[in-house]
């Protein structure tokens, strides 16, 4: 690899990996690519860089603006990278229902966090949208760029990178992608371009079992950090996924630990959710197909959660 002169040069080309121990056998080979070794340790890298490049080229952002936005963490953590490396200011709107790891991460990049204080740390579909009008209240004042990463198509494309990835490092051979759903632009931009190399792969959708309403049931509160919003998203296109996966907390929790104690692979509660919906993808292909998911963002990130204190 060549010299990177900025850590944006260090987004993407991450690693793919096959995982051996927690497939059990006569499955599908399932292969996890590892957002985890981004500069921040996340895929949201990808997305932040494609946000910022993108208003900066149209005039959205001005030199010497203010970002906003809300997040679980790790979309702020990103833009906190891109905005550091570039010089503009970042206000976020957080929540104690995320980790402190994430909020101590965008403080140390100099992103200036506000809380916004949750029910007993569970994600709720109210918690989402008081931190979606905070943030809008916020970009009103002058100067300030609003990302709005749940209305933004501009990071769709910041993942067709990944998805040319994938393409090239299975040397064309993915039968399916499964990935889980915050604002759905990892899954549309990654699956745009799997499906305009082979039209027949299946994409398919995780989401929280306690909060399923894109499988239209109520929504609910869980505790897998980055998706379900408890409300459709607007960037989600039902036409493009094969199937809906449900995947509860206890359930993401559990491959969480395990790929950690298993397979060495230390990952956040999303991964988890990933991985067993890969792993019932894979059951149903069989042998001879490949189904690729995320490391959508390493456990660094939740040392303070439930997630690992009681391993």
């Amino acid at each position: 690899m060549a010299v990177a002169h900025t850590i944006l040069e260090a987004i993407g080309n991450t690693p793919l990996m096959a995982l051996g121990k927690v497939v059990p056998p006569h499955h599908a080979r399932v292969l996890i690519k590892l957002e985890g070794a981004n500069p921040t340790g996340s895929m949201k890298d990808r997305m932040a860089q494609a946000m910022i490049a993108r208003a900066e080229a149209d005039g959205r952002l001005k030199p010497g603006g203010t970002v906003v936005e809300y997040t679980g963490g790790s979309t702020g953590t990103s833009l906190a990278l891109i905005c550091a490396a570039k010089g503009y200011r970042l206000r976020i709107v957080y929540s104690d229902a995320f980790s402190q790891e994430k909020a101590d991460h965008m403080r140390a990049l100099g992103a200036e966090v506000m809380l916004v204080p949750s029910d007993g740390g569970r994600i709720t579909k109210t918690l989402i949208q008081t931190l979606i009008e905070t943030a809008r209240q916020i970009s009103q004042e002058r100067d300030c760029y609003w990302t709005d990463q749940f209305n933004n198509t501009d990071h769709v494309a910041g993942y067709h990178a990944l998805g040319e990835e994938i393409w090239m490092q299975t040397g064309g051979q993915v039968d399916a992608f499964v990935q889980s759903v915050g604002t759905s632009a990892s899954l549309r931009g990654v699956g745009t371009i799997l499906r305009q190399h082979k039209p027949g792969v299946q994409l398919i959708a995780v989401e929280p079992a306690e909060s399923a309403v894109l499988s239209g049931e109520p929504t609910g509160a869980h505790h897998i950090e980055g998706i379900g919003a408890g409300f459709v998203p607007p960037l989600w296109d039902p036409i493009l996924v094969h199937n809906i996966l449900k995947v509860s907390s206890a359930e993401a929790r559990a491959m969480a630990q395990r790929l950690a104690r298993e397979e060495g692979l230390f990952a956040g509660i999303s991964t988890g959710a990933n991985v067993v919906g890969a792993i019932r993808v894979a059951e149903k292909l069989g042998r001879q197909a490949t189904v690729v998911c995320l490391q959508v963002d390493t456990g660094l990130k939740y040392l303070s959660t439930d997630v690992f204190k009681s391993v």
